[in-house]
């Protein structure tokens, strides 16, 4: 299903793709199954980008409004259960 990604103009393709990847893995969580390992990652880069808490907040809020999705509750479980596949 497509929803809108919360995005920033100044980002590079590259940084747009990772960040997209990013809301991907939020979306497999919870329309499927997911491995933690690879939220995680998606994650890491993702901090990469968007480095300020604040901002990410506001990313978060953004795509939970438009989806229905919880990026904070993927990557707590994500964090909990590190070797395992996840389903929200």
């Amino acid at each position: 299903m497509g929803y809108h990604y919360p995005l920033e103009e100044e980002w590079t393709k590259s940084e747009i793709i990772d960040v997209v990847n990013f809301y991907n893995c939020i979306e497999k969580a919870y329309e499927s199954r997911i491995k933690a390992e690879d939220v995680l990652l998606a994650y890491q880069r993702f901090k990469e980008i968007v480095p300020a808490k604040s901002v990410e907040k506001q990313h978060f809020q953004a795509f939970e409004k438009g989806s229905g999705y919880v990026p904070f509750q993927v990557i707590k479980r994500a964090r909990a259960e590190k070797d395992n596949v996840i389903k929200m």
